[in-house]
Order: structure tokens, then C-alpha cells, then sequence
């Protein structure tokens, strides 16, 4: 039984969610069985249901399976214009395919075009044995990648994403692997926007993109489309728009289980609307901009500069621009030495009295520890104060 005062304590955190839930704009209705929308910019979620409930992927699998390729091509394990072998494996593959067989060796550039616009299970498969060495290799790859990443409920059984017991995700990991691909390699995030493809000498068949929303918007610029019986029609769509002040803004939506291709293109569409929308972005500090000098003990300099190797942007509510307020926390004192890039802080973004956002702070400049006679004075000083 609660005492008075869990009673009292528990009314006070109900009318104080309430209150917070009253005061952020609610998101339009959406038919599909989760979603989630989010300003990548910002690095904020603004709205979603059931997020964390596990969901088959589909085909939106292929996406940590473009992670890894993407990190090969970087890390030069393998070449874009490195052709593959196409296995028996590859070529029997069901579901979609960008009809490659055995007796081609496919670029690696066409095998990625044909998993990203074609969805391409053979295409997928081929890349993951010329990543992986063998498919069971680089399935255990993606399940550490995703480990990595943060993604704590995602569990992958294939690279393609056809139906197994056991192999499932949810709306926020995939908000979390959407965003770090987009961040992470925006070198090769312009093969989302292909709106057409076929490899040459295979059949027209299956050579349009699913992403409805790219013939659409021409915001759209991605990402990925999945279905399955199980799944149901899914969607991660990703927009850019350019406002000012600001620059370029990034929103994501998630839509997972839907009832048609058309309706989780009308769905995604209504959430990236929304984002853009009922929230504003506002950028506070610049990259490598100090947001706060703060006095270094014991150091060669007198003071250490603390931002962001990265833009710090925050959205709002549209119209209460006015109201956001921001407070850092560190160390005190901070006392030297302080490496090029060591968190030593953090700025927390308020609208009102509503947290909107914690975001790390860095040193942006190595601060090195002074000599011996300035360090005993300093802690000398320190002593006093």
C-alpha cells in the first residue's frame, strides 16, 4: 500500500507528465503497427508508438548489411569497381533479386545499386560472402555491428531480411542504424535517392526503387522499403530541406507494418510533414565553436575552449524559440591536462522548464599540463580558495 507520500509524489509526476505531454505538439494518426520520427539533425526523437516493440524488418535488414560493406569499402577491404563471384547460394536466393547468376562477376558498385534500388536478395547475399568470407560469418558480424551501435533489442538471422524465428528490431534501433549510416558514410548515401536500375543484360523486371516517396517529394533522398506477410509494408524515409538560419535540416520516419506500399509512403510523407512542421530547428553554436572558456588549473593555458567538433542544433516546438535556455556542466575545478577531443562537459538544452537535449562537450584544443613551479603555485591557489 503507498504511503501519503508515494501518493502525493505519484498525482505530482501524472499531472507534471501531462503537463509536458500537453505542451509538445501530438503527432498526426498513423496506420501502420509502429512508428517513429525524429530530427536526425538535432539528434532528437519528436514522436513515435510502440518503439521498442520487436517487429520482423523485412528487406530493411539490408540496411545493416550496408553498414558493413560501406565500412569494407572504407576500410579498403574491397574495392567499388572489385567485381564478386555470384554463388549458387546468391543466385537461388528468393523474394527480390537483380537476377545475377554464376556465370557473372558483378562489380561491387552494382551488387550495392542493385541491394539498395532493386533489393536485390542475390545482389545482398553476394556482398555479404565477399564481405563476410560466408554468409553464417557476416550474419555474426552484423549482430556485433548493432551491438556496437547501440541497437539493444535487435537480433539478425540473414543479411536480406526474409522471414526466420528470431530475427527481429525494433522502430528505435532502426532509428539509431538509420541515423549512423547517414552520419557515419555520407560518402555513399547517395545511392538512396537512384530512382532506377538494372544491371546490364538482366531482365527490365524490378529495375524501379519502392520508395514511392523519391517520385514524390524532392526533399526524399531515402532510405530503404521492406515487406513481408510477417512485417507487413514498411518504410524508413529521410528528408533534407534548407531553412534559414539554419541550413540544411534532416527528419527521418519510421513505418513499420502498414497495409500497403501506398500507405506507408501517405504514412512516412504525414510524419516527415509533421517534423518539419510542428518543430522548429535552431542552432545554438557552430562547429567547433566555444560554447564555454572556463579557467584551467595547472595547465600552459589559462583557459580551455568547450563545444562541438559538430553544429549543435536543438528542435523546438514550433513558436517557443523564445523559451529555450541552456546550462553546462563540468568539472570544477578543471584542472590540466586536457587532450584535443576529451569530454569534459555537458550543455543541457531547456524549453521552459522541459529537458530537451544533453549534449556532450569537448575540448576542442589540447590544453598541456604546466611546469612544475607554475603547477605548485596553482595548487597552491586552489588551497586558499
Amino acid at each position: 500500500m503507498k504511503t501519503a507520500k508515494q501518493a502525493i509524489a505519484a498525482a505530482f509526476f501524472a499531472l507534471f507528465s501531462l503537463t509536458v505531454l500537453a505542451q509538445a505538439p501530438q503527432p498526426p494518426e498513423i496506420a501502420a503497427r509502429s512508428f517513429l520520427v525524429m530530427d536526425v539533425t538535432a539528434d532528437q526523437v519528436l514522436a513515435g508508438r510502440d518503439v521498442d516493440t520487436p517487429v520482423e524488418p523485412a528487406s530493411l535488414t539490408k540496411l545493416m548489411t550496408q553498414y558493413l560493406v560501406f565500412d569494407a569499402l572504407r576500410s579498403k577491404k574491397i574495392d567499388l569497381k572489385q567485381t564478386l563471384p555470384v554463388s549458387t547460394r546468391a543466385w537461388k536466393m528468393p523474394g527480390s533479386r537483380m537476377f545475377i547468376d554464376p556465370s557473372m562477376q558483378v562489380p561491387v558498385d552494382d551488387l550495392i545499386k542493385g541491394m539498395v534500388v532493386q533489393s536485390g536478395n542475390d545482389a545482398t547475399v553476394a556482398l555479404a560472402e565477399g564481405v563476410g568470407g560466408t554468409v553464417e560469418r557476416f550474419v555474426q558480424l552484423m549482430n556485433e555491428q548493432a551491438k556496437a551501435l547501440g541497437m539493444k533489442n535487435t537480433s539478425y538471422k540473414n543479411p536480406e531480411g526474409l522471414t526466420e524465428p528470431g530475427h527481429t528490431t525494433t522502430a528505435r534501433d532502426l532509428s539509431i542504424l538509420s541515423t549512423r549510416l547517414l552520419r557515419d558514410f555520407p560518402e555513399y548515401t547517395h545511392y538512396y535517392a537512384i530512382k532506377k536500375y538494372r544491371y546490364a543484360g538482366t531482365p527490365t523486371a524490378n529495375d524501379t526503387n519502392r520508395n514511392m516517396l523519391l517520385f514524390r517529394d524532392p526533399t526524399v533522398d531515402g532510405l530503404k522499403t521492406g515487406h513481408t506477410q510477417a512485417a507487413g509494408f514498411c518504410l524508413i524515409a529521410t528528408a533534407k530541406r534548407d531553412f534559414p538560419n539554419l541550413g540544411a535540416r534532416r527528419v527521418l520516419a519510421v513505418v513499420l507494418g502498414a497495409s500497403s506500399e501506398t500507405a506507408r509512403a501517405n504514412e512516412a510523407q504525414k510524419l516527415l510533414n509533421w517534423g518539419y512542421t510542428a518543430y522548429e530547428g535552431i542552432k545554438l553554436f557552430d562547429a567547433n565553436q566555444a560554447v564555454v572558456t572556463p579557467t584551467v588549473w595547472k595547465g600552459r593555458e589559462k583557459t580551455a575552449k568547450l563545444g562541438r567538433a559538430q553544429p549543435i542544433v536543438v528542435a523546438v516546438p514550433a513558436g517557443t524559440a523564445s523559451r529555450v535556455k541552456t546550462q553546462v556542466a563540468r568539472p570544477d575545478p578543471l584542472i590540466a591536462p586536457l587532450a584535443k577531443g576529451q569530454q569534459v562537459g555537458t550543455l543541457k538544452v531547456v524549453s521552459g522548464e522541459q529537458p530537451l537535449l544533453e549534449v556532450p562537450l569537448v575540448a576542442l584544443e589540447a590544453v598541456e599540463e604546466a611546469g612544475a613551479l607554475s603547477r605548485a603555485w596553482d595548487a597552491l591557489r586552489l588551497w586558499i580558495k
